[in-house]
């Protein structure tokens, strides 16, 4: 379906809800939706005991809605939240559980990736990315909230 907007920003929620949709079905077999995948792997690659301080500038996510993502992994046994060594500090550590989760979901997000390099392009995917850059730059979303 045409999508008739003038809207830049109601075509690319829209474009980014499909795709939401896209990895999600994608990932159905690993129990995973793409936000928590993400959100897992990204626990997984910062250093030693992360605080969602860190967590929160590396995802550019505000500290509530990354509370509410932290919550429902956590609820799923795939994060446990810990005391820092700063009392102020919650520390954020991913569980056998949660790597097990993210094993099982990597070869089918694998595959959702190549589905959509597949449909763009690599000269389309590199625009896409520096357009992206541009907005973290100017809209002030990556990383504004620690």
């Amino acid at each position: 379906m045409a999508i008739d907007t003038p809207c830049h920003c109601t075509l690319l929620r829209r474009g980014a809800r499909a795709l939401t949709q896209l990895y999600d079905q994608a990932l159905v077999p690993s129990g995973l939706q793409v936000t928590q995948f993400s959100l897992l792997r990204t626990i997984c690659r910062l250093p030693d005991e992360p605080t969602i301080g860190a967590i929160a500038t590396a995802t550019g996510l505000d500290r509530s809605t990354l509370g509410r993502n932290l919550r429902v992994v956590e609820r799923a046994g795939f994060v446990v939240l810990e005391s820092g060594d700063d009392a102020r500090a919650v520390v954020v550590r991913v569980t056998a559980d949660g790597r097990e989760a993210i094993a099982k979901a990597l070869p089918l997000w694998r595959g959702a990736q190549r589905r959509i390099e597949g449909l763009l392009g690599k000269q389309e995917r590199e625009r896409i990315r520096r357009f992206v850059e541009a907005l973290d730059g100017i809209g002030g979303i990556n990383g504004a909230t620690s």
